[in-house]
């Protein structure tokens, strides 16, 4: 189940956690600091908070990070980590493409094995599965996930 971040409301999230889904989840999206830019409404420590709580409630959690916004390696491993240390097992990687040219634009396309590289790196963090490649998406063979 992909939610939002419910603005933080911890009653809302025990609703979701009640309907027992097989994996919660609450894409992260972006690094802290592109998160004014990209996501206005969200708080990155707020995401955090969410999928911490889902863990804690004994949920298996996952999240989603885009890459190409304008993100740095140490960024994006520095999330993964934040990720981790909030209990998320399952973590995707995908390009960030701009639906419209009214979107935030690309500023970088990722090789396929620059992708590779950065989800070593991730498991190596000790996720319990990670999909890392330019057209990876939020629920990307997602049934891989489940069957590890």
């Amino acid at each position: 189940m992909l939610i939002s971040d419910l603005e933080g409301n911890r009653d809302a999230l025990g609703v979701v956690i009640a309907s027992q889904p097989d994996v919660l989840a609450h894409n992260i999206e972006t690094v802290p600091r592109l998160y004014a830019q990209v996501r206005p409404v969200a708080k990155y420590d707020r995401s955090l908070q969410v999928l911490r709580w889902s863990r804690e409630a004994g949920m298996l959690t996952k999240s989603s990070l885009m890459l190409g916004l304008g993100e740095t390696e140490e960024e994006i491993l520095a999330v993964a980590r934040d990720l981790r240390n909030a209990g998320v097992a399952i973590f995707t990687m995908g390009q960030y493409l701009a639906p419209t040219e009214r979107h935030h634009p690309v500023r970088r396309y990722y090789t396929p094995e620059e992708f590779a590289e950065l989800g070593k790196q991730a498991l190596h963090l000790g996720f319990q599965h990670v999909e890392s490649a330019p057209l990876v998406r939020s629920s990307y063979m997602a049934h891989r996930a489940l069957h590890r």
